[in-house]
């Protein structure tokens, strides 16, 4: 029996179609591009920098110091001591550690460094101002008024017109200071109150602080030795003044004249005075500035009288 080929259905013939290709999304190349270029951009700012802060590098060096407010001190004292700073990065360099390294110099109180483009650093100094001549140890020293030791003084401090400071020196249990600063500040301060009247200040010439409750000093062109106390150190010293030339006629050489009592004056002959001195001596301010002897038996309480001592 012969087969019977029956027609194809086309319908369920495999159609031989080629797929269709997946076009591809142009995000993908866009997004590394941009990642790359950006990257890019960084890096070739980053060598731009490079290269011109190496073009520049000699800016930002060190090569000027400017130096104010120096008196005592040099420009060429204040550059030794800043010796090595020239030279240094302007940006990285420690000004506080040179800074630090300004202050050991015993002339200087306080400094400002700052820096200042383009490639210079300005220093401002303050000095110390010496309040006396101090006698430490049988040697001269110039003095501030916390007693700090500034130098030695010498033959370059001559144009100093400052008195001479005893009784500076501290004790030995105090720590490695030469000076005991509470008695540099009762110095400092009676020289300070002296200075508002000039002509009186002219007329100091020693001040003495052993006696940490009385200071003590001696005028230019007197052998007297004038006890001020610890307050009033100008009126005191003003009241002696007005009355020191009637003082002289009774008593001719003075040991002490001590001025801390307000109502009285005492003052110690430097020699076993006579009856008629002693006599002479007790006497209120009012009697003095007249140059007229007060009673010499009764002194009213309320009265001023100059009591002498042996």
């Amino acid at each position: 029996m012969s087969a019977i080929a029956a027609p194809a259905d086309r319908r369920f013939r495999r159609s031989h179609v080629k797929p269709a290709r997946r076009k591809r999304d142009w995000r993908a190349f866009v997004r590394p591009a941009l990642q790359y270029g950006l990257l890019g951009v960084v890096l070739a700012y980053g060598a731009y920098r490079a290269s011109s802060v190496g073009a520049y590098a000699h800016v930002l060096q060190i090569d000027r110091i400017v130096v104010a407010g120096n008196e005592r001190l040099s420009k060429g004292e204040v550059l030794a001591v800043l010796n090595g700073l020239r030279g240094e990065s302007l940006v990285w360099t420690d000004l506080d550690a040179w800074r630090r390294r300004l202050m050991s110099s015993p002339w200087v109180r306080d400094a400002a460094l700052r820096r200042a483009l383009p490639s210079t650093v300005e220093v401002v100094v303050s000095e110390r101002k010496p309040m006396g001549i101090g006698r430490i140890g049988g040697e001269m020293y110039l003095v501030d008024e916390r007693g700090v030791i500034i130098d030695q003084y010498g033959p370059q401090y001559a144009d100093f017109d400052l008195p001479i400071v005893d009784g500076l020196a501290a004790s030995p249990g105090d720590s490695g200071s030469m000076t005991d600063e509470s008695r540099a500040e009762l110095a400092a301060g009676l020289i300070a109150s002296l200075r508002a009247k000039p002509a009186v200040a002219r007329r100091l010439s020693q001040v003495d602080v052993t006696d940490l409750h009385n200071a003590s000093v001696i005028l230019s062109g007197e052998h007297a030795v004038i006890h001020l106390g610890d307050d009033q150190f100008l009126s005191r010293l003003e009241s002696y003044l007005d009355l020191a030339a009637a003082l002289h006629e009774r008593v001719a050489d003075i040991e002490y004249v001590d001025l801390r009592f307000d109502d009285r004056i005492y003052v110690r002959p430097a020699s076993a005075p006579s009856a008629a001195a002693l006599s002479a001596l007790r006497r209120d301010k009012a009697a003095l500035w007249r140059g007229k002897p007060a009673p010499p038996t009764v002194v009213p309480r309320r009265a001023k009288p100059v009591a002498g001592k042996k």
